[in-house]
């Protein structure tokens, strides 16, 4: 790999346009305190001390982005509603473009409500619309996305699928072919639903046990040769030039033709695994885009996703200890 300058690397992530196109969401947190049970009903009354919102989903992968530098524009069809208003409002307010966000009054903004107390999650109220997107706000979202690579000339797109809709077996194969035509790098976070629509992109990104339901797997040995034998299979569905899959606990593996290798994870205090996901796909992307270098995308995401872990809850890399890291363990 030689000598990495990760000061002038991470510079470079400012001058990277990414869009990210996937589903959205708002995270809501009701902190409360629980005193009594209702007359009304056996449940606790949780006595609400703050609210706080939180931007999730497809969103927490710009949010990823935009704390390492980049220029980031968020490409997703919201609610027609208050949460959708919020959630645009969150993006602003961290430097996420919204001009080619769509608000369709078909759909209600993906809301997840999280009540707790004493540092217990009590219960988790969700308001989302799962259905596919109609076959007009499909158009609507292409020609969004279409709009953006002419007029922004971003260098990548990450497709972040978290199956709420967005992402129909149209939109992906669309934005693909849309990507291919303009030069533009794409990566991909799937899930199960559509798992093989994302036929030739640049970066594949499973976590296992997304592999494992997709290839329909019964697999116990996660080692290099049945590993190399999912990318073969992935390889002659997707046609896609690498392999990124994340094996928990025990770190990263990448496949591409000429070379495949297993980066195991460094220990740390894991805290919270929630959000990694989101960490891995917005690092891997940015430095890919920025080098090339397939081994120093898996390595620094590696990394990042660590790092993320040792927080509670969902949170966005910090960009300083990332670099601070990168020389310690990779200089």
């Amino acid at each position: 790999m030689g000598v990495i300058d990760f000061d002038k690397l991470f510079a470079q992530f400012n001058g990277i346009k990414v869009g990210v196109i996937g589903d959205v969401m708002l995270d809501t947190y009701w902190w409360g305190h629980v005193d009594r049970i209702s007359p009304e009903a056996p449940v606790p009354v949780v006595a609400l001390d703050k609210r706080e919102f939180r931007i999730g989903g497809a969103g927490n992968v710009a949010l990823n982005l935009v704390s390492l530098g980049a220029q980031v524009t968020a490409l997703s069809v919201t609610g027609k509603d208050e949460d959708g208003q919020l959630l645009k409002g969150l993006f602003k307010e961290f430097n996420i473009n919204t001009d080619y966000l769509i608000q369709s009054p078909a759909r209600i903004t993906t809301n997840k409500v999280r009540i707790i107390s004493r540092n217990q999650q009590m219960m988790r109220l969700d308001s989302e619309t799962t259905k596919d997107l109609t076959a007009e706000v499909e158009q609507a979202l292409l020609q969004q996305v279409e709009q953006y690579i002419v007029t922004e000339k971003p260098q990548a797109i990450v497709l972040e699928d978290y199956n709420k809709g967005v992402l129909t077996e149209r939109v992906i194969k669309a934005v693909i072919a849309l990507c291919k035509q303009h030069g533009v790098i794409t990566t991909v976070d799937p899930k199960r639903k559509n798992f093989f629509a994302y036929a030739g992109v640049d970066i594949f990104k499973p976590n296992m046990k997304e592999v494992k339901d997709g290839l329909n797997l019964l697999l116990d040995d996660v080692n290099m040769a049945s590993l190399t034998e999912i990318h073969q299979q992935l390889q002659e569905k997707l046609q896609h030039h690498i392999s990124f899959i994340t094996l928990s606990e025990k770190g990263v593996f990448y496949h591409n033709h000429e070379t495949s290798r297993i980066i195991p994870s460094h220990l740390r205090n894991i805290a919270d695994v929630s959000g990694a996901g989101d960490t891995v796909i917005a690092v891997a992307s940015l430095i890919y885009t920025a080098t090339k270098s397939i081994d120093l995308m898996a390595e620094v995401a590696n990394i990042a996703g660590g790092l993320v872990c040792e927080e509670v809850g969902t949170v966005a890399i910090n960009k300083e200890k990332l670099l601070e890291e990168c020389k310690l363990l990779l200089g």
